[in-house]
């Protein structure tokens, strides 16, 4: 049975019907189409499909679907655009702290929650919050020279 769910993702609204047992994650990426959100373990323990939910940083596959029902997710779509790149993702790119890119989205929403919380964070409480997001490539020190870097500049 599908049950009707409307929600606002990155300034748009959705109104959609989806089965009970989707995740947030799979509303984002099947039904609205948005694949920058990634699908990696599915426990919550990689950080790969993060996306905020009304300000509020979420594991999207640990977060039912219906439990967005009149809420507002911003998704890495929704952070900047090709033309416009948000300073976190101009800072990811000039840092090198982007190699495959699959955990780049949930570190770019963790490090902008941080940003928007602390303008100044400090190496230890960037190190901390990042600790919910599994690089396999290795590149931690490159994300936080990158958010220091911003932070610095606002």
């Amino acid at each position: 049975m599908k049950y009707s769910l409307s929600l606002t993702v990155n300034d748009e609204q959705y109104n959609l019907l989806v089965e009970a047992s989707h995740t947030l994650m799979e509303v984002i990426r099947d039904g609205i189409g948005l694949t920058g959100t990634k699908c990696g373990c599915e426990d919550g323990r990689c950080g790969t499909c993060t996306v905020l939910l009304d300000g509020e940083l979420v594991k999207s596959c640990l977060v039912l679907g219906l439990q967005a029902q009149g809420k507002s997710v911003l998704t890495i779509e929704g952070l900047g655009t090709p033309d416009h790149l948000h300073p976190l993702q101009i800072a990811f790119l000039e840092h090198g702290a982007v190699q495959c890119g699959f955990c780049t989205p949930g570190m770019l929403l963790t490090a902008k929650k941080l940003l928007d919380e602390n303008p100044n964070p400090t190496e230890e409480d960037i190190r901390h919050t990042l600790v919910g997001n599994l690089c396999r490539c290795g590149v931690y020190t490159h994300a936080t020279r990158a958010i220091l870097s911003v932070a610095r500049k606002s």
